[in-house]
């Protein structure tokens, strides 16, 4: 039973194995997403009193150019990683992160 078990699960694995790299752009981007409203009210917190200007360009640097550059690097570390990994932990991991996601962003309002 239990192996028949392991057997479902790898071979959902291996029908996500195609999607690596677009499964970790979605990953990676959903993370940035929900984790963003912490990190933008942490910097309004720090930058309160500045001035609109340099505020406004923290925000730019920050959400434009920050967020661009992590889902641009690691997207393909995290596909490389999920596509190492044996599919039946490969299925695993994945709907373990979304569920993950998905918990964080209705316990912090965001869905």
């Amino acid at each position: 039973m239990f192996d028949q078990l392991v057997a479902i699960i790898a071979q959902l694995g291996n029908m996500l194995r195609p999607w690596a790299f677009d499964i970790a752009t979605a990953m990676v981007v959903c993370l940035i997403l929900v984790f963003s409203a912490d990190v933008n009210r942490l910097l309004r917190r720090h930058l309160l009193g500045h001035s609109f200007v340099l505020r406004t360009f923290v925000f730019i640097i920050i959400n434009a150019f920050g967020y661009g550059l992590l889902i641009v690097k690691v997207t393909p570390w995290v596909a490389r990683h999920i596509a190492a990994m044996p599919s039946h932990w490969m299925f695993l991991l994945i709907m373990t992160m979304f569920i993950f996601i998905g918990y964080w962003a209705q316990r912090n309002n965001q869905s």
